[in-house]
């Protein structure tokens, strides 16, 4: 037999083989499309009893969920209501966007234990640039006629036990912020001689102190100045 009738039976074996995968992997994937077809509706038919939850297949690891899109946003919370303690701070923030009622309540906490104590030792001049003006005034003259009286004044502050703010608001361009001092105190007032004139070196009061404190929101000064008090044993 030449070449040419060998290439032909070459072309008619190679058809045949190629015509057997053919049918072979074509009836494969029919019975694996038949049986996917008989999963789904099993799948499909059996729901999930009444309450129970339904999880989603996991993502692969490299695969980000994104949230879902038809969820509604958080809605914002109530505006709080005027005259309150909570529209008072937020008018001040509005005017002044540093003020933090928590840094606040350390400062004055601070301010609070300075002006005690430099009232007791007399200490006017350590007093001027905390309290405004006739809160000064008030202050020094105390201290004058103190010393006037030869009398001396001992403090001992054992201990602040809470600052709360029970006002806040606007008035113009000034901030007025009120706080209740609960505080724990020995105070004694001696005369020349060293005999107690007034209060007990043995007894720890409980004070409360309502002062309220103020500052010009569009001054560069961030400090706050002692604009009123007022205390109750």
């Amino acid at each position: 037999m030449d070449q040419t009738g060998i290439a032909f039976l070459d072309i008619i074996f190679f058809a045949m083989v190629a015509g057997f995968l053919i049918l072979r992997l074509r009836s494969v994937l029919g019975r694996r499309s038949g049986d996917d077809a008989k999963n789904a509706e099993r799948w499909r038919s059996q729901k999930p009893a009444a309450g129970a939850p339904r999880t989603a297949d996991p993502l692969p690891e490299n695969v980000a969920r994104f949230p879902d899109r038809a969820a509604p946003a958080a809605p914002e919370g109530p505006a709080a209501a005027p005259g309150t303690l909570e529209a008072g701070i937020a008018a001040i923030k509005a005017a002044d966007s540093g003020f933090d009622v928590a840094s606040f309540q350390q400062g004055a906490r601070g301010a609070f234990e300075m002006i005690v104590a430099s009232f007791a030792q007399g200490a006017a001049a350590a007093l001027r640039p905390l309290l405004a003006d006739p809160v000064y005034d008030s202050f020094s003259t105390a201290i004058r006629d103190r010393q006037a009286a030869k009398h001396t004044l001992s403090t001992t502050l054992i201990g602040i036990k809470s600052s709360d703010l029970v006002e806040a608001r606007m008035q113009g361009r000034d901030a007025f912020v009120t706080i209740r001092f609960v505080s724990e105190q020995v105070n004694v007032t001696r005369d020349a001689t060293g005999a107690i004139v007034d209060g007990d070196a043995n007894k720890v009061e409980t004070i409360t102190d309502v002062w309220t404190f103020t500052r010009n929101t569009r001054a560069r000064d961030p400090n706050w100045f002692l604009v009123q008090t007022a205390t109750s044993h």
